[in-house]
């Protein structure tokens, strides 16, 4: 329990927390309760950047629950920039070219 602690301690104290292909995985209940004691530690106090290849339309589903689902995306896209990138993925363009490479 210590050691859980001060990992989120230190979550919560980090200038920028970055969660990379969130949501690839519906939460679980502690998942959920963790999530939201984090985003409610850093709220307007630091910054936190998501990337997820599920639109922000679907996280309530993958929350779960939908009280904790409304707290978590309400300190998390209140004061949110969004940047929505369109076009193919660069690792498919470089799988691409890869293949129409000629071999020695």
């Amino acid at each position: 329990m210590v050691v859980y602690l001060k990992i989120m301690t230190t979550l919560a104290k980090t200038d920028l927390l970055l969660l990379d292909d969130w949501g690839l995985a519906p939460l679980n209940e502690s998942q959920r309760r963790d999530l939201l004691e984090l985003v409610e530690d850093r709220h307007n106090l630091k910054s936190t950047l998501i990337t997820s290849q599920m639109p922000v339309d679907h996280w309530h589903e993958l929350i779960g629950d939908p009280t904790l689902a409304d707290a978590i995306l309400n300190r998390l896209i209140h004061n949110a920039h969004r940047v929505p990138l369109k076009g193919e993925s660069l690792r498919k363009k470089q799988a691409k070219l890869a293949k129409s490479e000629p071999t020695s």
